[in-house]
């Protein structure tokens, strides 16, 4: 293994991003995944206008994409009655220069192993292999420990190590042994996709309920031409006591309808019936929401974590998948400016620690369904008139400072330049 590669722990969207982004300025690098194969799991993630730039960046295109999924058209909050709280446009549409897409996360998954395939060669991932932990070597470099999935244990040195293995992190918990453990603020998920017509726009993201009760739903394809039908993601959500913590067997599971549907009687409008929507679920999972407090470092020396193993959020916000995409672009940025070292990645820590460590606490706080919680305090949710519990001055400032934060500002994201110029490379 040459003295500049990169290990990569963990090939989820993180680190297949950070691969692709290596490969594209001329680093070395290798992927270490614990799945004995890649199959095309999970339901719906949104990717963002900013995540998008850098996914076309990486030469990943828009036919690419409309394979696993479809442009986001429109993000609309909306109260218990089925009236409208806030709804604006999305992706170009808004504005932007770049679309945001609503995909199977799965599907999307594969799409970046194939490309990482394709780009590096049949062993740059390397299945049935967990990154257990690391050494860090007297000299440059680091060790990293492996366990392949039939129990042999290993070691591969390299220049760095990017811990992308999620918000189980093994790489996190040696880094930060005392931190606490994984936060659950009382919300469940379930977890389904169904077919079904899109409404209002075609391919609209609905919140609807409150902020302790609702509903999350939009099309992941698009419509087949035959029956006008699309896949649906759905999230229905109920906030409990989470005094006790989570009291379950894992933190993720498939569970009959009939554990939570009822949460959810009556919810049905000339427009949409929800209980329909639920039942006609293939599968459905349960997933309480988790986050990780905010660590002061992400790095340690030659070490560094990226993805949800940095900064593991509530999906309030739709960025999880979208910033651990421009986590790699920026990793990319600094080894462009520094090299492949241990200054590039200080300065990768600099750049986002502290920043998104303050958007995991504001997405703690509800994100943009911050609005619901304004509504539930004002009125209780049910309302004629949005303008007479929330101004609309007030609800577009509430989102402008929402998509600051989140880094896709409208004229911010537009105005600036690649994070990676198309003809960087790294001096190896």
């Amino acid at each position: 293994m040459s003295d500049k590669t990169v290990i990569i722990a963990g090939g989820g969207i993180g680190g297949l991003a950070t691969a692709l982004t290596l490969h594209q300025i001329g680093v070395p690098c290798v992927v270490y995944e614990a799945a004995r194969d890649m199959r095309p799991l999970g339901v719906g993630i949104n990717l963002q206008p900013n995540a998008v730039r850098e996914l076309y960046d990486l030469g990943i295109t828009e036919r690419d994409l409309d394979g696993v999924g479809l442009p986001a058209k429109e993000w609309a909050l909306v109260g218990l009655n089925g009236n409208d709280i806030y709804a604006e446009p999305r992706g170009v549409l808004a504005g932007y220069r770049w679309p945001q897409y609503a995909v199977h996360r799965g599907l999307f998954h594969m799409l970046l192993y194939q490309k990482t395939v394709e780009r590096i060669g049949a062993d740059a991932v390397k299945l049935g292999s967990r990154v257990t932990g690391y050494r860090k070597n007297s000299s440059d470099g680091v060790t990293a420990l492996i366990e392949t999935a039939d129990g042999a244990r290993g070691e591969a040195t390299g220049a760095l190590l990017i811990g992308a293995d999620g918000i189980h992190s093994a790489i996190r918990a040696q880094m930060h042994p005392t931190q606490p453990p994984i936060h659950w603020g009382g919300a469940v998920m379930w977890r389904g996709t169904s077919r079904g017509a899109p409404i209002r726009s075609g391919s609209s993201f609905v919140g609807l309920g409150t902020h302790r009760h609702r509903m999350v739903f939009y099309p992941i394809s698009h419509p087949d031409p035959r029956t006008g039908l699309s896949m649906i993601n759905w999230i229905a959500e109920v906030t409990m006591d989470s005094a006790a913590g989570w009291n379950q067997d894992g933190w993720f599971r498939q569970v009959p309808v009939g554990d939570f549907i009822h949460h959810f009687d009556g919810w049905v409008w000339d427009w949409l019936d929800v209980p329909d929507l639920i039942r006609r679920a293939d599968t459905i999972f349960e997933n309480p929401m988790i986050d990780r407090d905010p660590v002061p470092t992400w790095r340690d020396g030659a070490v560094l974590l990226l993805g949800d193993a940095a900064h593991a959020m509530y999906p309030t916000g739709s960025n999880g998948g979208s910033q651990a995409i421009v986590d790699a672009r920026i990793l990319g940025s600094v080894m462009v400016e520094r090299g492949v070292t241990q200054e590039a990645l200080a300065a990768y820590d600099e750049k986002l620690c502290g920043p998104i460590s303050q958007l995991i606490l504001r997405n703690r706080g509800a994100g943009p369904f911050g609005l619901l919680n304004m509504v539930d305090e004002r009125c209780g949710g049910t309302f004629d008139n949005i303008d007479d519990v929330i101004p609309a001055d007030e609800r577009t400032k509430f989102m402008a400072g929402y998509k600051a934060a989140a880094g896709f500002a409208i004229e911010q994201l537009n105005k600036a330049p690649p994070i990676i110029p198309a003809d960087a490379r790294v001096t190896i």
